[in-house]
């Protein structure tokens, strides 16, 4: 009898063929070279002649902005217009001697051809008197004669990195205040004694001082005093511990027109001719085949 529990098929035998030859041709790539960068921008190029990438990266630096992207975008619009500019300078034969400026620089070639070209076809009307008169109406506020404020003061030094040293000088300035207020007239022989600014040969005298003539603090100090008073409390800035006294306050007084008519007429023509120079700019860009860069609507500089 045929035991068929014990029985067992014996397994096929299977084979594994060979890929088929649909691969054949496949290369490993080779990687002992490295691929080449991709540029960081699309050609730039103004009437066919092409702004290297490496002069955009170096100009980025004149451009603060956000991001380096930002500051590159900027860049390739500045020399944009600086090559649109040189190409009009060409097309109208210039070619000026270089100049030095005011602190004895000389111009560069490409620099004497940008100033020519625009000397040559910017102009800008100079402002009137009408027109100074009525700037100066829309904006007396600004011209003023700045405050000045006559002041004494004692100096209690003392580094910013010992902080016990800084602790010891607010309690010697805090007891030079009472001793003051106790002897109002003492200030200058205190000063004289214990102060460390040089003003202490004059008894702690500073002369009139103006704004932006001392750090922010000590200012800050001065406007909130009123004519014959000391400050309360000692006033804290990098050099130490102040104690001031503010003798008086002269506050600015509005300027006549006479007086600042050349000043405003200098603004009003410098903002002219910034405005007839991009105006420019956009209609060179507007006849000119521009790559890589956008300058129609732009507010660009020219490169410094």
């Amino acid at each position: 009898m045929v035991n068929l529990l014990n029985r067992t098929k014996a397994p096929e035998t299977r084979h594994v063929h060979a890929p088929t030859d649909s691969y054949s041709g496949y290369q490993e790539p080779d990687t002992s070279v490295p691929p080449k960068a991709k540029p960081l921008f699309n050609k730039v190029s103004v009437d066919g002649v092409e702004i290297p990438e490496h002069a955009i990266l170096s100009e980025a630096q004149n451009h603060p902005a956000e991001n380096p992207g930002a500051a590159l975008r900027a860049a390739a619009r500045a020399l944009a217009v600086r090559q649109l500019l040189l190409n009009r300078a060409g097309e109208l034969g210039l070619a000026p001697e270089p100049v030095r400026d005011d602190e004895g620089r000389l111009e560069t070639a490409e620099d004497a051809a940008i100033r020519a070209v625009i000397e040559a076809e910017v102009s800008a009307p100079q402002a009137s008197e009408e027109e100074c008169r009525r700037f100066y109406d829309n904006n007396r506020q600004r011209f003023t004669s700045e405050p000045l404020w006559e002041a004494w003061h004692i100096l209690v030094s003392a580094d910013p990195a010992d902080a016990s040293a800084r602790k010891a000088a607010r309690v010697s300035a805090e007891l030079l205040i009472t001793l003051i207020h106790e002897d109002p007239a003492s200030f200058a022989s205190i000063a004289g004694e214990y102060s460390a600014c040089p003003s202490a040969r004059q008894g702690g005298n500073l002369g009139q001082l103006t704004k932006g003539s001392t750090v922010a603090e000590f200012e800050e100090a001065l406007q909130r005093l009123s004519e014959g008073e000391l400050t309360a409390t000692p006033v804290e800035t990098r050099y130490g511990f102040h104690i001031i006294r503010l003798d008086r306050r002269i506050d600015g007084r509005e300027l006549p027109f006479e007086v600042v008519v050349d000043r405003i007429a200098g603004w009003l023509e410098a903002a002219t001719w910034s405005k007839a120079v991009s105006q420019y700019i956009a209609l060179l860009a507007a006849d000119a085949v521009i790559t890589g860069v956008d300058l129609i609507g732009t507010d660009i500089p020219l490169v410094q």
